[in-house]
């Protein structure tokens, strides 16, 4: 079947119920992609700081799993007309290639009651859309990217949302984002379940609303501000700021964020009055980029976030977090792009991150982290856009597992149309 004939059988199946004389737009502006995502994930525990004795006895040594991933991603375009509406559909399949009952939980694939990895991991799900001017709103499976909520694509297949969301960029330079969120799915199953916040044990969910704005004041400053809310959990407000200096043939680049959170409602997760800022300053120069920054939380816990998500944090890059109530952290990196030196596709960063003066159930934490990446993506020739990247990450803590971690990601993208 050839691929013209392909997407006329596609497109007629998905818009089928649409009026014809305003379908064109629909079809002939879709999009079809099919991702390949090959992980390996190899983690291996150091220590058991933070267990009891006897937790420790039976504590696995190592997670090492592999597998394969398949992410087929329709988008439609929009009908003719004022209003155009449209359909987006996405399926997700992994699949379990080498795991055995001592070394599962990666984060792969779900674990079985017997503590064995699934063979396979099937997920699918729709979202209708509608257009009005340059305001969308989509309603179904969603993949939230704001500095409230960020759904967590760290592993094998991404954490999906289920919900309304609206995006409006009719105002040059400025984006207004709202939401309204119902159900989840973990990265790791296809169980949809209430939302409820990280760290959380008890049987309690939420919906969670989210409202903002990223503004470009000019080309080189952009402001943001939003509000997210986890009903009966905890309620946030953040600020941001980023500024790009030229500077002596390169960018200065800043970075500022605020997190404001508290309680709400009944506050299942117990009781929450904090404020994080985080700043990160990066000069980069024929290819090259250097930063530091420095994070401080203050008040009563640690940052909230929902379960599985990734936090809108410098420190949120590895294993740790360092969000814990009180802690300090500080962090620099390196990067070096190959272009600069006639390579194009190849990259690599380095890290370091060191947080203390937190506090955990009451005690007194330091941790910190050291993480290394070398990535490179093909440029040319039957292979063109496959992307081989190497992760290494070593982590230490006082009140948690240390780890090594070596991560293996071969991706591949097929445009279908």
């Amino acid at each position: 079947m050839s691929r013209a004939v392909f997407r006329g059988a596609t497109c007629g199946l998905l818009c089928g119920w649409l009026p014809v004389a305003g379908a064109s737009g629909f079809v002939d502006d879709s999009k079809l992609k099919l991702q390949l995502r090959n992980v390996y994930f190899n983690e291996n525990f150091r220590d058991e700081h933070g267990m009891s004795a006897r937790a420790a006895a039976t504590a696995k040594s190592e997670r090492v799993e592999w597998a394969q991933g398949f992410l087929l991603d329709y988008q439609s375009g929009f009908t003719q007309g004022t209003v155009g509406v449209g359909l987006d559909a996405l399926g997700l399949l992994g699949l379990r290639l080498d795991s055995g009952r001592g070394r599962s939980g990666t984060g792969l694939l779900p674990v079985h009651d017997d503590g064995r990895a699934a063979q396979e991991l099937a997920s699918a799900g729709a979202t209708a859309k509608a257009r009005l001017g340059q305001t969308v709103v989509r309603y179904g499976t969603l993949l939230p990217k704001t500095p409230v909520l960020v759904y967590n694509d760290a592993r094998l297949l991404p954490q999906t949302y289920q919900g309304t969301q609206l995006t409006s960029t009719d105002i040059d330079g400025l984006t207004l984002t709202a939401g309204h969120l119902d159900r989840f799915k973990q990265r790791d199953s296809s169980d949809s379940t209430g939302i409820y916040l990280d760290g959380y044990g008890g049987g309690k969910s939420g919906d969670f609303s989210f409202a903002g704005a990223d503004y470009a004041v000019t080309k080189q400053l952009r402001l943001s501000v939003y509000h997210g809310q986890l009903a009966n959990f905890y309620r946030q407000d953040f600020a941001g700021l980023v500024h790009d200096l030229p500077l002596a043939g390169g960018v200065l680049t800043t970075d500022l964020r605020y997190f404001k959170s508290r309680d709400s409602g009944a506050a299942y997760g117990g009781g929450i009055d904090n404020h994080m800022f985080s700043g990160q300053v990066a000069y980069a120069h024929s290819g090259h980029s250097v930063g530091a920054g420095y994070q401080v939380l203050d008040g009563e816990a640690g940052l909230p976030y929902i379960s599985g998500a990734t936090v809108y944090s410098f420190s949120n890059v590895g294993i740790g977090k360092f969000i814990e109530e009180e802690e300090k952290t500080w962090m620099a990196s390196y990067a070096y792009n190959f272009a600069a030196a006639g390579v194009p596709g190849l990259t690599f960063m380095t890290r370091y991150l060191s947080g203390d003066n937190g506090r955990s159930a009451g005690e007194g934490i330091k941790e910190w982290e050291r993480d290394a990446e070398i990535a490179y993506v093909v440029q040319g020739g039957p292979l063109k856009g496959l992307g081989v990247k190497l992760r290494n990450y070593v982590y230490r803590s006082d009140f948690a597992r240390g780890r090594d971690s070596n991560r293996l990601y071969l991706t591949y993208d097929i445009a279908i149309w």
